[in-house]
């Protein structure tokens, strides 16, 4: 399994009302892809509060990494991406995102 984990900065003035906008969008995504197992996205509750600006995010699990990418391109994801880059501090400077390939056996 593929782990795609995404942390976003978003500007100053951006509402949770507008984020929680952005984050229904995405999960919309979830029902379109044969290979997306699921996404989840919210704020951070972190205790540790080491989030650096960083106070949302998402995760979205794949089976592979051919599915990955085509959630990369798929026309959806372009349009959300373009939009959580407008909402970001400093555009695609305030999203982070980390692929991780995740041993499923115990």
């Amino acid at each position: 399994m593929i782990r795609h984990i995404v942390l976003i900065k978003f500007s100053e003035g951006v509402s949770e009302a507008k984020i929680a906008d952005l984050f229904t969008e995405l999960k919309q995504i979830e029902s379109k892809l044969a290979g997306l197992r699921a996404i989840t996205a919210g704020r951070s509750e972190s205790p540790e509060q080491m989030e650096r600006g960083y106070m949302h995010g998402f995760v979205a699990d794949f089976d592979s990494w051919a599915d990955l990418q085509a959630y990369q391109d798929h026309p959806d994801h372009q349009l959300l991406g373009s939009k959580l880059v407008a909402h970001a501090v400093g555009g695609k400077d305030g999203i982070l995102c980390f692929d991780l390939e995740v041993n499923e056996t115990r």
